[in-house]
């Protein structure tokens, strides 16, 4: 069963994972160590948004310098796998979103264009004309729609693949004619970039040190616990572009 704590009087179930918490007993195998003038903020991006998204290229997608990448979906790990395309040497980045406020932000992180999927008619022909002639190398789906990932399948070159990073709905399902799989083709599951987090924690905390990786834009908001509804709220409407923050009272 999972634990469950006190809270103003309440009963609070937090989940295997210990969500929302300012304190927790967790196993020491799940603990990584860090350096103790690392900024918190950035601590608390390299618990998900950071580390899946930096691991989807690594790791999942393997990136090569100058491969093209699509990514659907401009969210907190949206954008880490925009700015881990470019630290890793990607020629195309395009950036698919619904919300402008988060493409805006998918520039700045190293996106080469951006598409609002509300303002066009085809997305599959709006890909190809952004992507200029060159092959779609990796898309990588952070939505979990299942008509997406069918686009992101359509999309890719012979010896392209899709990364499936969101994860979708309980009974939506999607379908796809299996034989460019016999030649090239693949579809990969992320199970959060497939990170170490002994090893590729203390990389990240170096690349922030060294300046060439940013986090702060990352960080839309700051917020405390009492407004956790809001914040959910504001993540689903798109009013927030990046990523909202629980400050803990001591």
């Amino acid at each position: 069963k999972p634990p469950k704590y006190k809270w103003q009087g309440k009963t609070i179930n937090a989940g295997h994972v210990t969500t929302f918490n300012a304190v927790a007993v967790v196993s020491e195998n799940r603990v990584t160590n860090i350096p103790p003038d690392t900024d918190l903020k950035a601590a608390a991006l390299l618990g998900c948004a950071i580390t899946t998204g930096f691991g989807v290229i690594t790791n999942d997608a393997r990136l090569k310098i100058g491969e093209n990448i699509v990514i659907f979906g401009a969210g907190g790990v949206g954008l880490n796998i925009i700015q881990g395309a470019k630290l890793a040497g990607a020629n195309q980045i395009i950036a698919v979103d619904q919300w402008e406020n988060r493409l805006e932000l998918a520039k700045k992180f190293g996106a080469t264009s951006t598409i609002n999927i509300k303002s066009i008619d085809d997305l599959e022909t709006s890909v190809l004309f952004e992507m200029a002639g060159f092959p779609i190398d990796i898309v990588a789906d952070n939505t979990g729609i299942p008509s997406l990932i069918n686009k992101a399948y359509n999309l890719i070159s012979k010896d392209g693949r899709v990364i499936l990073v969101g994860v979708p709905k309980k009974g939506d399902h999607t379908t796809i004619y299996t034989l460019p799989m016999h030649f090239g083709k693949r579809l990969i599951g992320s199970e959060g970039g497939a990170t170490d987090p002994e090893r590729d924690i203390p990389k990240y905390i170096n690349l922030i040190k060294n300046g060439k990786l940013e986090y702060r834009d990352l960080v839309s908001s700051v917020h405390k616990i009492n407004d956790i509804n809001k914040i959910i709220s504001r993540m689903k409407d798109g009013s927030e572009a990046g990523r909202a923050l629980i400050e803990f009272e001591n």
